[in-house]
């Protein structure tokens, strides 16, 4: 196995290396791999984890000029790229100087002065890499409901029989720590230990911190001097789990709290809202009901609805369900390598006022040798369309969340969640028709001497109700929680105005208001809400000055839509609207519309979609002097798009387009047709055949051409032909289109939370989001185009025979 096919594995799990509960993150991501993967997986985590004494000193190898930077008494000197890099590296560390901060600073630097090197020949323009895109991982996100924070105080651990060993600890959360101890600790790292926080000890008074807390080692790791341990806490009663969240949340203005997996998650959430509108494909979700599969849900975007209209037939009911059988569907999930199971075919035939659709799949086809029949007279309907359906299997120890803030609830509501759990498979239904190919197709005419009326057993039979439930994604604010008629009132200050309202509705984070005189509030400052007939119920919890953000203002300023304000500290308001609601929910009248549920369902579903992306998401940035493809939208699972571009790109998370974008293609292929598009036209598309060798050493070739620059069905067949024995045929269908505005309100709350923490990163993110303007995908169509040239199928049909 090599490990750079599992570069964005590995770039995941960095992250995550010095957590306490890393080692079960680990099992969780590898489940899918084989035991001596995950061995070597762990062997390069350690490697480039463990602590490193080289000194980087880049004095006499940049034309930059360097300064000195200094840790842990050691002293590097680093240029300012350098320095940007080693910064970003130790954070990823836990600021802990490691063998992969080294390794990062000098590839960084390499990388640099290659391209600096290469850029002196290149006077074209400025931009040095204009064919590198980064890759950002979308659907796949760690979440955690506490938080953590570097904190640094005296600790003792001992185990029984054992010498008790002096230590510190590096970060600290309610559920775990990480702790440094004396190489020379001589403890069983199979068995527990315990741990006496002593500074803690010394300022709180707790049985559990007098005697020590128990935790189970996850992890360790060696220096010639340290041992770093990951723990987890196994012991310790809940008011010690509340005296440390309570600590945590009390310094956070003093100790660094960790943003990492909130900026990731908010990063793929942002790309991911610019590409769902445009999606393409029709995703559907399947249920085994008695060992049968059906599809019970389908999952509208705005680009995709064509799609499922195609199925409506004269009574407007789906024949869908139809086309996706019971016997299809069990043949294509019980041989998921077979790709024949997952090619179909289809065309209508109108009689006396009924529509009536016939399908077939590619693997019913070929067993019934009926395969150049159905595709030679199929193809010379107006209706004819070729479909792909990808299929993955759901995991259902993932949680169904995208993203989690340190507060949140880890899932949606029992209902949602329920249904989520019901789930089997995910698909997608995508459509490879190509109105240019349906001459091809009729080409297969001269390899069978079948009757059309053998194609009878094709006949799908006709649905009458429509049983898969339609659900439509949502591109406005996401967690749309249930809100409740409750009435009391509130006093609101902003600034020097001053108001008295009541609440109309409420749930635990927003509030609707109705004001006595209408005001206009400034939406940039925040609202300072009291709510003095709800006070006598909240004993200590002070329910005055609470801030809030306004959401839009109706009828004349006088209705408002508030949202809570989320800071460093917990949010009094929200905290004490959830206990009312929870304790009160019988009694309070749901308000909520009665697809508050459906919304939740369906933000489920995408995340559920985004995990298994068959095709690979691109998108066009903004730049000073025009526009680049700067990103890929990928997965942790292995795709054969990113692999092809990743072979040829220098580092982790880079990927060389230079083979689809050189000669002018970029500008005129994608730039500027985008340019000339509006968010609403949706996506077009065009096709590139590609072949795809190996040279010396290893190296990967891709040559990359449109079919018409080919040639005619002769050259194109030659150049299939000729890939295929240099190495292999591959061809893409590049989807491409306008982006609109990025969906800044689907990911707030985390924004708001990044602010809180790291206002730069924040504000990096947002601007980045704003930049994109144009997006698409790459998708996959080999097995589909090969099928347009019969004659490199071989034999005709009437030569071969029929299996029994």
């Amino acid at each position: 196995m090599s490990l750079d096919e599992h570069s964005a594995l590995i770039e995941q799990l960095k992250p995550l290396l010095m957590e306490p509960d890393f080692q079960e993150l680990f099992q969780q991501l590898t489940a899918d791999e084989s035991n001596s993967t995950r061995f070597l997986l762990k062997m390069e985590l350690n490697r480039i984890s463990s602590p490193c004494s080289r000194i980087i000193d880049l004095r006499d190898k940049s034309e930059l000029p360097c300064e000195e930077v200094t840790h842990n008494n050691q002293h590097h000197y680093l240029d300012g790229p350098a320095k940007e890099s080693f910064m970003q590296s130790m954070a990823l560390y836990r600021d802990q100087y490691t063998l992969g901060v080294y390794e990062q600073v000098i590839e960084t630097h390499k990388q640099r002065k290659l391209k600096l090197r290469s850029g002196e020949n290149n006077q074209n323009n400025g931009q040095l890499t204009p064919f590198i895109a980064k890759g950002v991982v979308l659907g796949n996100y760690f979440n955690r409901s506490e938080e953590r924070m570097n904190y640094s105080i005296r600790i003792s651990t001992l185990q029984s029989g054992r010498v008790e060993v002096p230590g510190i600890t590096v970060d600290l959360s309610v559920g775990g720590a990480r702790i440094r101890l004396p190489l020379t600790h001589n403890f069983d790292l199979d068995k527990p230990i315990r741990v006496k926080l002593l500074e803690l000890s010394e300022e709180y008074y707790y049985e559990d911190l007098q005697k020590g807390v128990d935790y189970e080692i996850v992890d360790t790791q060696t220096s010639s001097e340290y041992c770093w341990m990951r723990l987890k806490r196994i012991g310790g009663t809940e008011e010690l789990a509340t005296m440390l969240s309570n600590l945590i949340k009390g310094y956070k203005y003093r100790y660094k709290v960790d943003i990492n997996d909130v900026l990731v998650a908010a990063t793929g959430l942002g790309f991911e809202r610019h590409y769902l509108p445009h999606l393409p494909h029709l995703p559907l979700f399947v249920e085994s009901d008695d060992g049968q599969y059906k599809v019970t849900h389908k999952l509208l975007s705005r680009d995709n609805q064509q799609l499922q209209f195609f199925f409506r037939d004269e009574q407007d009911i789906s024949q869908l369900p139809g086309m996706l059988s019971s016997q299809r569907l069990d043949a294509l999930l019980r041989e998921p390598d077979n790709k024949d199971h997952s090619l179909f075919f289809c065309f209508t035939f109108q009689a006396q006022g009924r529509l009536f659709f016939y399908s077939a799949t590619l693997a019913e086809l070929k067993s019934k040798n009926l395969l150049a029949l159905f595709l030679s007279f199929g193809a010379t309907k107006a209706s004819w369309k070729v479909f792909k359906l990808a299929h993955h299997e759901i995991d259902h120890s993932q949680c169904y969340k995208a993203s989690i803030i340190p507060g949140d609830d880890s899932g949606y509501s029992a209902l949602t969640e329920a249904q989520l759990k019901r789930f089997t498979h995910v698909l997608q239904l995508i459509n490879l028709t190509a109105e240019h190919a349906q001459v091809d197709y009729q080409a297969w005419d001269c390899k069978s001497d079948r009757k059309v009326n053998e194609l009878k057993i094709f006949g799908q039979q006709k649905v009458t109700t429509n049983p898969i439930k339609l659900l439509s994604l949502q591109f406005s604010e996401r967690r749309n929680e249930a809100r409740f008629a409750f009435k009391t009132q509130v006093n609101i200050n902003q600034g020097k105005v001053t108001a008295t309202g009541f609440t109309h509705d409420i749930s635990s984070k927003g509030l609707q208001l109705t004001l006595e005189h209408p005001i206009q509030f400034d939406k940039t400052a925040p609202l300072l809400l009291s709510f003095p007939k709800l006070q006598p119920l909240a004993g200590k919890t002070k329910l005055n000055h609470l801030a809030y953000r306004l959401i839009r203002t109706r009828k004349n300023s006088v209705t408002i839509h508030l949202a809570a304000v989320m800071g460093h500290t917990p949010h009094a308001g929200v905290e004490f609207l959830n206990k009312l609601i929870i304790h009160n929910e019988e009694k309070l009248e749901k308000v909520t519309e009665a697809h508050s549920e459906t919304k939740e369902l369906a933000d489920g579903l995408k995340n559920l979609l985004m995990r298994h992306l068959d095709s690979v998401p691109f998108f066009i940035e903004k730049t000073a002097k025009s526009a680049q493809l700067t990103t890929l939208g990928i997965g942790t699972h292995k795709n054969v798009i990113m692999d092809l571009f990743a072979a040829t790109a220098s580092e982790h998370l880079e990927y060389n387009l230079e083979s689809l974008l050189k000669d002018g293609r970029l500008k005129k292929q994608f730039i500027d047709p985008i340019r000339a598009m509006k968010p609403q036209h949706g996506l077009e598309y065009f096709e590139v055949y590609l072949q795809v060798s190996r040279q010396s050493q290893g190296q990967v070739r891709v040559k990359c051409l449109p079919p018409e620059e080919i040639g005619d069905i002769t050259a194109r067949q030659h150049f299939i032909n000729q890939s295929n024995n240099l190495g292999r045929f591959m061809a893409l269908r590049v989807y491409r289109g306008a982006s609109g505005k990025p969906d800044l309100n689907y990911i707030r709350r985390e924004l708001e939370y990044i602010n809180a923490h790291a206002p730069h990163k924040s504000k990096k993110l947002e601007e980045l989001l704003w930049k994109i303007i144009g997006v698409g995908e790459l998708l996959d169509i080999t097995e589909e185009v090969q099928l347009r040239y019969p004659e490199l199928y071989g034999a005709p049909e009437k030569q071969l025979k029929v299996s029994a």
